[in-house]
């Protein structure tokens, strides 16, 4: 058969699928659905590697079946509401006051710290790497 003989789109019956020639090759027209941009804070960046490098059949999986976005974005915004409520938690229990930010600041900015670094561990053990 010539090239002038090929038919320009094809339709597999088994799968439905139609193809369109390019050249010697008949190419699927298939199209990937858009996906929602997202901006990804360090938590929804920190559970995309840890999902890259350590969990990679369920990355795959959640890639095809396009819930990736949606997965990333449900993770950093829960663990952004969890790091806050945990910084209150630990606050009341300490002895830090409103007070010590203007009469402190040192000792207030560094149990703030140390507080928002404690609650970030939290968070990354509950809901990033699990």
């Amino acid at each position: 058969m010539k090239d002038s003989e090929l038919k320009r789109e094809i339709i597999d019956e088994k799968t439905g699928i139609s193809y369109t020639l390019k050249g010697d090759y008949y190419i699927p027209n298939m199209v990937a659905p858009k996906q929602e941009k997202i901006n990804l804070n360090k938590y929804g960046r920190a559970r995309l590697k840890f999902l890259k490098e350590n969990r990679k059949a369920e990355y795959t999986i959640m890639l095809i079946e396009n819930t990736l976005t949606n997965h990333l974005k449900e993770i950093q915004e829960i663990a952004e509401k969890r790091v806050n409520l945990i910084i209150n938690k630990l606050k009341e229990k300490s002895d830090l006051t409103e007070d010590m930010k203007n009469t402190d600041m040192l000792y207030w900015t560094g149990t703030m710290n140390n507080l928002k670094n404690q609650a970030e561990e939290i968070v990354l053990n509950e809901l990033i790497y699990r």
